[in-house]
């Protein structure tokens, strides 16, 4: 399997919701630094999983729409705690939809697979991973 690896970060406020997170259920600052691990089987006609320029443009996009944002004030967002593990879903739902809408260029449609890993710190992060054949 090949991949390629793009990376950004986003500045965000929010609170959590429920006594699991102590502190944490205040209104708080995070900075996540953001892995975007894209994968297939065979590299594209071109000899590259995909154009890591678009990939990047696009993760940018994506995070533009957190950054320096209270996650609790937005819409996406209602009622849910926006945990490492959530944020990485909103993340990998945004970039998987580029696929199709052309955005990642035409070699992407045969990206497999997407990671993405958001880290808090240097000892903690969370991820989502999920297969784009199976997805309907």
């Amino acid at each position: 399997m090949y991949s390629v690896t793009v990376r950004d970060h986003i500045m965000i406020a929010h609170s959590l919701k429920g006594p699991v997170f102590g502190p944490a259920q205040r209104l708080h600052g995070a900075t996540f630094v953001i892995d975007l691990e894209l994968k297939r089987s065979d590299l594209d006609e071109d000899g590259i999983v995909v154009d890591i320029g678009r990939a990047t443009d696009v993760l940018r996009k994506v995070v533009a729409e957190l950054n320096y944002r209270n996650l609790d004030e937005l819409p996406a967002f209602a009622g849910r705690n926006t945990t490492t593990e959530v944020l990485a879903r909103y993340v990998f739902d945004r970039v998987a939809s580029a696929i199709p809408s052309g955005e990642l260029g035409p070699g992407a449609q045969g990206i497999e697979s997407i990671k993405v890993s958001l880290q808090e710190s240097h000892v903690a992060a969370g991820s989502y991973e999920g297969s784009l054949r199976t997805r309907s």
